[in-house]
């Protein structure tokens, strides 16, 4: 693989960072597998602890409990993709500081999760840090999606959850079927038709996708707001990413080509009754930074229960080897079925096609972390280019991945500064990007 060098894109803002404390930079790989052998060693302890109550209630409940503990309104919908599988969407229709206008047709703004995470993402910090509820007392209709295969979308009209079939997707089929049922789903339900649409991660990828290939689709979206995007990897350090890569056969082999890091009642037991102790809190933090990148200093620490038990909320491992076939591409492309015969029978060609994203035209704007491991900064300088209705770029410098959606200062650097203000003077999807910096 080409070296990967590290450069600011020029003319973009920049955040300077704020004193670090000192800490890895990078996770070696037998750490991560030292990490995960350690928490299996501890499933022998799970009587031990089960008596012990976590700090935080909401690291045991599910997303409707969790808005409405908040006091907040929730609806839940389940929705049929055109490939049979049931989705978990989810919806806050108001905040709390505007109940009293609850029929009130409201802007509506859809919320996509990211890789091996869910819609509980959006709701995990306290309200006036959660993204889900400040655009809810903002004034918006919040919808959250659930991609097929996490922890409240695994459901199908036909196929049984343990079987293969069930679990024979990737990216590919989020973007081309999950996507589009839920934005129809919200257009129908709303009568609006059009919609704010934020992506994390792989929630960024599935809207590239999306938006590029279905045009009707993209003439629904006012505004694209990207949140540690992710269009290529070939420079990722996630030592989650390179362990797909380098042990493809390995995972297929011990999660039998099924789901990949699920969200069992054990993981849940982890999260909730093991990390809010002294003695396994910085295990819990170690494996959220391998992920995404070593942070310390914007960690909510006392969030850390809420974070592990909802997350990992699973995927397929189909998906997990799609992404590793990035590893070495500078392209987003469609899975590889791994032979020429059945690259035909899928895609008329001999070859996984290329997702050609120069030819999505919603105005997209777009945030970056430079201590991010998984969207690393020169895999996002490959990206920006391709965007060609690119209205507005941030980079803060000492971001990781998962800063976005839990970092400390979020609202301050992204919600508020970021969109939050912004979002409301978007009078149709055609504003300039100087009217964009202008509001």
């Amino acid at each position: 693989m080409a070296r990967c060098l590290r450069a600011r894109v020029a003319g973009l803002q920049s955040v300077e960072p704020p004193p670090q404390p000192s800490g890895p930079e990078l996770f070696p790989m037998w750490y991560l597998f030292k990490v995960m052998s350690f928490i299996l060693i501890l499933g022998t302890t799970h009587g031990v602890f089960r008596k012990q109550r976590s700090v935080n209630p909401k690291a045991s409940m599910n997303i409707s409990q969790i808005i409405s503990y908040w006091g907040y309104p929730d609806e839940e919908y389940d929705i049929t993709t055109e490939d049979g599988y049931i989705l978990g969407l989810y919806r806050i229709p108001y905040g709390k500081t505007n109940s009293e206008n609850n029929s009130v047709q409201r802007l509506v703004v859809y919320l996509q999760h990211g890789l091996l995470t869910s819609a509980s993402s959006w709701i995990s910090n306290l309200p006036n840090n959660s993204l889900g509820f400040l655009l809810a007392d903002a004034g918006y209709d919040v919808w959250m999606g659930n991609s097929r295969g996490t922890t409240w979308s695994r459901k199908h009209l036909y196929l049984k959850t343990n079987s293969k079939e069930f679990w024979a997707f990737s990216f590919d089929e989020m973007a081309k079927y999950d996507l589009p049922a839920s934005i129809d789903f919200i257009v129908k339900q709303t009568q609006q038709q059009q919609i704010f649409y934020v992506g994390h991660s792989q929630g960024t990828t599935i809207a590239f996708i999306t938006f590029s290939t279905i045009p009707k689709i993209a003439e629904r979206i006012r505004v694209f707001f990207a949140l540690a995007p992710v269009f290529s990897i070939k420079c990722s350090k996630s030592p989650l990413i390179k362990m797909a890569y380098n042990w493809k056969s390995l995972i297929k082999f011990f999660s039998g080509s099924k789901e990949f890091l699920p969200n069992t009642s054990f993981k849940r037991f982890v999260g909730s009754k093991l990390c809010p102790l002294k003695i396994f809190g910085k295990i819990c933090r170690d494996v959220l930074f391998m992920i995404s990148g070593y942070d310390l200093k914007n960690l909510n620490t006392s969030r850390v229960d809420v974070y592990m038990s909802q997350n990992p909320a699973g995927t397929s491992v189909q998906n997990m080897v799609h992404w590793s076939q990035l590893f070495n591409s500078s392209h987003l492309k469609a899975f590889d079925w791994g032979s020429p015969d059945l690259n035909l029978v899928h895609f008329n060609q001999t070859t996984s096609p290329l997702y050609n994203v120069t030819s999505m035209n919603v105005p997209t704007a777009t945030w970056s972390g430079d201590s991010d491991l998984l969207a690393d900064p020169e895999d996002v300088k490959i990206l920006l280019p391709e965007i060609t209705n690119h209205i507005y770029h941030k980079t803060i410098s000492y971001y990781n991945h998962v800063d976005f959606l839990f970092g400390l200062d979020v609202y301050h650097q992204v919600y508020r500064e970021g969109f939050l203000r912004k979002v409301k003077f978007f009078p149709s999807r055609n504003m300039r990007m100087y009217e964009f910096l202008e509001t």
